[in-house]
């Protein structure tokens, strides 16, 4: 099982990822650090982007952000997402042009991603935002969705597996809570 503080980076989407960073057990973005990491560890920056910027606001701008994404995903899931939630979305989305990336010379002569300055939080929330549009519009992406069927988990995630026959977030958590509970039933009933 993950440790409050691990993030996660399985879920298929850059969006999808960021709706993670509430799941079990505990709250993942607590701070800017954590924010710094996420945006590095998700690709919405390059690694090395200058994220000196990043203050307890941004934390608070993409926590609303992925309360947001959670309210419309989910309402999808259901069969509609309201009117209100995607107008917001599509506010976000549009906010800001996301950082533009440029490819330079690495210390070691290969092609790396850079940024050429620090982003703005406006263009990164507005670089999630669209990723969550271009999900939600891809009538092929938006049939691959799916919920955790852990217990108490509520990740969604992309089922790219061959048969579309994944039922966990993560087969090393929750998949094995699940055989192990599955175990534990049938050896408690055969004593």
């Amino acid at each position: 099982m993950a440790a409050p503080g691990d993030l996660r980076f399985d879920c298929g989407r850059i969006c999808l990822d960021l709706m993670a960073t509430d799941g079990p057990p505990a709250e993942r973005l607590t701070g800017p650090e954590q924010l710094r990491t996420w945006l590095a560890g998700a690709g919405v920056v390059p690694g090395a982007a200058p994220l000196d910027g990043v203050d307890g606001r941004w934390v608070t701008r993409f926590r609303t952000l992925r309360a947001l994404l959670r309210r419309v995903v989910q309402d999808e899931l259901r069969g509609r997402a309201a009117t209100g939630d995607l107008d917001l979305l599509n506010r976000t989305a549009a906010a800001a042009d996301p950082p533009a990336v440029r490819a330079v010379r690495g210390p070691d002569g290969t092609l790396v991603r850079a940024l050429p300055g620090p982003p703005d939080c406006a263009a990164l929330l507005a670089a999630v935002a669209r990723d969550a549009v271009t999900l939600l519009t891809d009538t092929a992406a938006r049939g691959q969705l799916r919920r955790c069927e852990g217990e108490s988990c509520p990740l969604v995630y992309l089922d790219t597996s061959r048969g579309r026959r994944r039922r966990w977030c993560s087969s090393s958590a929750c998949g094995n809570r699940a055989r192990v509970a599955r175990h534990r039933r049938r050896t408690a009933g055969s004593r």
